[in-house]
């Protein structure tokens, strides 16, 4: 469809020559906000300077009502009479609603302060990426950059909270979230109200602005605070930097604060702690306050092949199966510049992926994952909310048939933003499917089918062996929350005729497993599935009153009023363990399998001759059931408990699979 000008936009010229140059200057440096939450309306004809509601997707570019806090692109009031640059009138006149104004002006100039003080402190990672896009566009589709945006994380955290009384304080934030914890960031905030920077959960600084060996101490980290020209610490140390600042009229940087240029790190510190598992194991071996080993990731691998060899030492790091060229694998890494410095590489190195792939998976609107300095140019994350991208703004097959009363919200009146919108979401499409297909492929490494069996198959019934491996030396299958990650086994068997006479590891109509916490289960509405071969584990609580209890929260259940003291008042040291909660673990030990029997009685066979059955392994980010336990606090970016249920069946992988063929005899 041929795109119109638009007449909603406000999309000014002149003020477009004045707008990119800053822009650009901007993305040299400064900061770029990944979303400033709106603000008050702008009245018709002047949305602003770039045709959304500010320059780069705000209300104005740092949090008021214009460039720099004011009405207009430079504090002026942005009448008519006034012109581009806003002169304000002559003599001491004030402007017309200047008085109603000002304490809005100066709360504006209070955040754009605010804003930028937090820049210097922590740089964003779309200052990063200006120097290092590579790495960047590997990390903004991560699940390190999804850690503080996802929105069951978030709920889970606000119901510990609620249900401890906050006793549990920031124990589970400041691991997704160390900037926005270490800038004091209210705990419970909504994501549409942190700083950018804090959305960005696992940044940068989080790993490269750590200098010190903390050990296993569950994310509780001071992050080293500075702008973009302080120190980074990293694998290799200082020499190639120091090339680029000796040869400054190739690579066109400066050091000074004040110069005006591409600033850059004025060092990079060698920290050898960052190339080591331990270095991981900070955040990735979780022990609660009161002894619980909630999750050990870096204690199994001390204790697996990968780490403990007679002979050759340290066989593999939790780097070389994750950052390397295959996830989940030991495999080569990349070679290649580590930054472009004013679109000249520096020298080749050793490149590791940013990627980290995992089973969790973005279910949040993708104008807002993955991290995109353009997107967040257009819109904020308010606005992009409501962009209906499954409708099909912005493609030619809804544009020409579009109705002339279809009325869109205030942001997306112009064909040419939807256009524009579509054209990065298209972008974000990509590099999603990309994520789901290295997250397939790290899942498949350690999820594996061994030798299937059938023991009988006759008038009888069958009777199939299945053994489930685990492909990894370095860590257990699954890893890390293991009371909330569902794996699998989906078995089906057809008869001759082509019908599934049997089926085990189907879902309900919810999505969920038809085990014991599935909702139809529980109300009688669908069976229970007793051959249901699943390695998710879960907590087993004690309640207030003695006995204990399965769940999918380690909170544990008070029926009754009384009330129920947390934390703990005994020592778990002198204990030997915790005494609310436990962990059944169903997990699979470093390259070992589990077999699992499936019978199907005589009587289903109606036929006799060929048979198929289909054994699959099945992955998925967390159980529907758990929704249901933790809906009643919410879900950020006005999701619905359905719209979380569906975006998580969405993302079930299969990740291997195994088809046999045999006969049934009379």
């Amino acid at each position: 469809m041929k795109r119109t000008p638009s007449v909603t936009t406000g999309k000014n010229p002149m003020l477009r020559q004045i707008a990119l140059p800053i822009a650009f200057a901007l993305a040299l440096g400064l900061w770029v906000p990944v979303g400033v939450q709106a603000q008050d309306e702008p009245a018709a004809g002047e949305e602003d300077l770039l045709g959304g509601d500010d320059l780069l997707g705000g209300d104005d570019l740092l949090g008021g009502d214009d460039l720099l806090g004011g009405d207009d692109l430079l504090g002026g009031d942005s009448g008519a009479d006034d012109g581009v640059l806003g002169g304000a009138p002559t003599g001491n006149e004030r402007t017309a609603g200047e008085d109603a104004e000002e304490e809005t002006d100066l709360s504006a100039s209070a955040l754009a302060h605010e804003a930028l003080f937090a820049e210097s402190r922590y740089p964003s990672a779309t200052t990063c990426k200006t120097c290092h896009p590579k790495h960047y566009k590997e990390w903004a589709v991560s699940q390190h950059a999804y850690a503080q945006l996802s929105p069951v994380y978030m709920a889970m955290q606000r119901l510990t909270f609620q249900r401890t009384s906050g006793t549990v304080g920031d124990f589970c934030i400041r691991c997704h979230n160390q900037v926005g914890m270490n800038m004091g960031e209210p705990i419970a905030l909504n994501n549409l109200e942190r700083h950018p920077t804090s959305r960005e959960g696992i940044t940068c600084v989080v790993c490269h602005r750590v200098n010190q060996n903390y050990g296993k101490i569950s994310g509780r980290m001071a992050l080293n605070e500075g702008p973009i020209l302080s120190p980074v610490y990293g694998p290799t140390g200082n020499d190639e930097l120091q090339r680029v600042l000796d040869n400054r009229d190739v690579y066109r940087v400066v050091t000074e604060p004040d110069a005006r240029g591409r600033q850059i790190h004025t060092e990079a510190q060698k920290f050898f702690q960052i190339t080591t598992p331990a270095f991981c194991g900070t955040c990735h071996d979780v022990t609660l306050p009161n002894g619980f080993r909630f999750e050990e990731a870096f204690s199994e691998y001390k204790t697996s092949p990968a780490a403990v060899n007679p002979d050759d030492g340290m066989v593999a790091t939790c780097h070389d199966c994750h950052m390397g060229t295959v996830q989940g694998i030991p495999s080569p890494y990349e070679t290649g510049p580590a930054a472009e410095v004013g679109g000249v590489p520096t020298e080749p190195r050793k490149l590791t992926n940013h990627f980290f792939a995992g089973p969790d998976h973005s279910i949040i609107h993708p104008g807002i994952f993955p991290h995109n300095v353009e997107a967040a140019r257009l819109a904020t994350l308010e606005e992009w909310l409501t962009f209906d991208h499954e409708a099909g703004w912005g493609t030619d097959a809804f544009e020409d048939n579009v109705p002339d009363d279809y009325e869109f919200p205030p942001r997306w009146t112009s064909i040419d933003d939807r256009y524009d919108a579509r054209e990065i979401l298209n972008d974000q499409f990509a590099q999603l499917d990309w994520a789901r297909e290295k997250r397939r492929e790290v899942l498949s490494n350690g999820f594996q089918i061994g030798d299937v069996e059938v023991e009988k198959a006759d008038a009888d019934g069958i009777r199939l062996k299945v053994e489930f491996k685990n492909g990894t030396f370095g860590h257990n299958v699954p890893t890390g929350f293991i009371a909330e990650r569902p794996v699998w086994l989906r078995v089906t068997v057809y008869d001759s005729d082509d019908v599934d006479i049997f089926q085990s590891g189907d879902l309900d109509r919810n999505g969920d497993l038809r085990d014991s916490h599935s909702q139809l289960v529980l109300s009688g509405d669908v069976e229970l599935d007793p051959q249901l071969f699943s390695l998710q584990s879960f907590f087993v609580v004690r309640m207030n009153r003695g006995g204990e209890r399965e769940q999918v929260l380690g909170v544990n259940y008070s029926n009754d009023p009384l009330p129920f003291t947390r934390p703990s008042t005994s020592s778990s040291i002198l204990t030997g363990s915790p005494r609310g909660a436990r962990i059944h673990r169903r997990g699979i030990e470093p390259l070992g399998s589990r077999t699992t029997y499936y019978e199907i009685p005589g009587e289903e066979l109606l036929v006799y001759g060929p048979y198929r059955a289909e054994i699959e392994v099945m992955v998925g980010m967390v159980p529907i059931n758990l929704i249901h336990a933790i809906q009643d606090v919410g879900f950020d970016f006005n999701m619905s408990p359905r719209e979380v249920g569906d975006g998580i069946v969405d993302g079930h992988l299969a990740v291997n699979k195994k088809v046999i063929e045999f006969e049934v005899t009379e």
